[in-house]
Order: structure tokens, then sequence, then C-alpha cells
């Protein structure tokens, strides 16, 4: 199929599902950048927060790398090579899952832990600077209705 064909079946844009599109990108961008400084600030990146994070949250502080990389939507080899770097500062450890062999349980360390606990503060101080404090009640609820539409984009 030749790129003009293709195009004459493409569903375009119109003007205001354009300026929605860009709004959208636009303030993920914003936000993701502004959150982003604010924990760099603090030694860790968005990627590190959200390992921390979701480790802190499970029994015993211990998730598979195959559940960690799907709940990020990482592959698991981008995850491995990320979580290699978090235990070389003593974030997180490795432990063998005897039903894979292939794969491993990522537990979080207690020193990981305690920079979750530090970090904490000043990553919810700019979430709501840089998101929530800026939407009304109303908005914030719109944006969750809109998430829940669109949380499974893989289909």
């Amino acid at each position: 199929m030749s790129k003009k064909s293709s195009a004459e079946n493409v569903r375009w844009l119109n003007p205001d599902e354009e300026r929605a599109w860009r709004a959208y990108r636009r303030v993920m961008v914003a936000v993701q950048a502004a959150t982003a400084r604010d924990l760099g600030a603090v030694g860790l990146s968005e990627p590190d927060y959200e390992v921390l994070s979701t480790l802190s949250e499970r029994p015993d502080h211990t998730s598979t790398l195959h559940e960690q990389a799907a709940k990020m939507r990482w592959s698991r080899s981008r995850l491995s090579r990320h979580a290699t770097r978090m235990e070389a500062r003593g974030l997180l450890r490795r432990a063998p899952d005897p039903a894979d062999g292939r794969g491993c349980f990522l537990v979080l360390t207690d020193h990981g832990l305690e920079t979750l606990e530090d970090a904490a503060p000043a990553h919810v101080t700019s979430v709501r600077r840089h998101f929530i404090d800026r939407l009304a009640p109303e908005d914030l609820s719109a944006l969750e209705r809109i998430a829940e539409k669109l949380e499974d984009v893989e289909d």
C-alpha cells in the first residue's frame, strides 16, 4: 500500500480534536517535567520513585520483575537494567524466583524504604504544586473519568 493510499484512509483530527490532543500533550510534558525536576532534587528519578513506591505497597516489599515491568509498562530487560542501577545504590536487591528460572524478585531494602520515606513529602508537595492545587474538585473528577476510559490503551 502506498503512502498516499494509506493517508487517504486516515480519519484526520478535526480542529477541536487537534487542540485537545495538543493541550493534553502540553499538560503531560509540563507536569511530568516539573515533578521529575523536583524528584531529581532529592536524588531520585521518576522510575526510581515508581519502583520504590510500588515495592513499599507490596507484601514483604517484594515483587517479581515481570509484575513490576507490567505495572510500569516497561519491557523486562529495560526494568532489569534500571534495577541493576538501583541495586548498585542499595535501594533494592534481587532474589531468585523459584517459580521462574529466568526471573527474579525485586526486594525493597531498608535503605530504599528510608529513601522513599525521605522523598515522599517532597514528591507530594510537587504533585500538589504542579497538578492537584491548580485544579478544582470537578476537574479532578473529570480527569479520573477520562483516565478510566483511556487506561488500557493496548486495545
